[in-house]
């Protein structure tokens, strides 16, 4: 309870932001707990992921801000609830998206360089789920990777659900690109960013080429279509040929109404 209250604080400024950030901001508390890692340096990595992003949809013609910044630029941004500041959480817009989806014959008559589905799982997270069980994300992912014959290791590229930079932190892990409790290592050797390896959030992610909700998945997938296919401009990763999207939304139970992990390949 005592994490609980030092992430929500004493309720002034509630109604200026969303109650997201507060569910963000304890996920942040409980981790740091978990694994005995001191706040700040919690801060510092959101601030790191923060700003690579950022970064990122500076590359992105189709990002809502498209402008660098750095990790001490991150943390100078408005102070929203602790640990999160401004520019660590994804903003409120407008946009949409679209997928052309058909077989593989017509696929391959209509299309040099088509991208294959090569898993789509959807899952909810709703109540019941004991300490030290695999959450929604991580279900998924295992699911998604069975399906498509591949590791965490094999994945070139992905998009996350980065409403805030926490959301991109935890998915490190629950996606199986590091152990739990070890993502700091992935931001110490910058392995997420463009030229790491494994890109994560190159369209600039959540908090830079924006939230539309609705069409947010669809944004995540076209990303990574353009990857695959080579067509990513000054954000490319180079000779990317397996790319992954998770997105969730709505709350059920204890977590997430809807959880959906995809892997596609060239």
């Amino acid at each position: 309870m005592d994490v609980i209250l030092t992430a929500l604080g004493d309720g002034s400024g509630v109604g200026q932001r969303s109650p997201f950030m507060d569910v963000y901001a304890m996920e942040a508390h409980l981790y740091a707990r978990e694994y005995g890692i001191p706040i700040e340096k919690i801060k510092g990595m959101l601030a790191w992921i923060a700003a690579k992003n950022h970064t990122n949809g500076s590359l992105n013609p189709f990002a809502q801000y498209q402008k660098a910044c750095s990790a001490e630029e991150v943390l100078e941004s408005r102070l929203i609830v602790e640990p999160l500041h401004l520019l660590m959480c994804s903003p409120i817009g407008d946009g949409a998206a679209a997928a052309v989806i058909t077989n593989k014959a017509l696929a391959k008559r209509s299309s040099d360089k088509p991208v294959w589905i090569a898993a789509s799982v959807a899952n909810s997270e709703g109540w019941g789920r004991q300490k030290g069980d695999p959450d929604c994300v991580a279900r998924a992912a295992k699911k998604a990777y069975e399906m498509a014959g591949i590791g965490p290791k094999d994945v070139d590229v992905a998009e996350v659900h980065d409403a805030t930079a926490v959301g991109e932190l935890l998915a490190y892990e629950e996606l199986g690109f590091a152990e739990h409790g070890q993502a700091q290592r992935l931001i110490s050797e910058e392995a997420t960013s463009l030229k790491g390896k494994i890109p994560v959030n190159t369209s600039g992610g959540l908090e830079s080429k924006g939230h539309p909700i609705g069409a947010t998945g669809l944004a995540m997938v076209a990303e990574v279509v353009w990857q695959l296919r080579g067509e990513a401009g000054k954000r490319q990763v180079e000779n990317a040929k397996v790319g992954l999207t998770q997105n969730g939304g709505g709350v059920t139970g204890a977590g997430p109404a809807c959880m959906t992990v995809h892997v596609f390949k060239r």
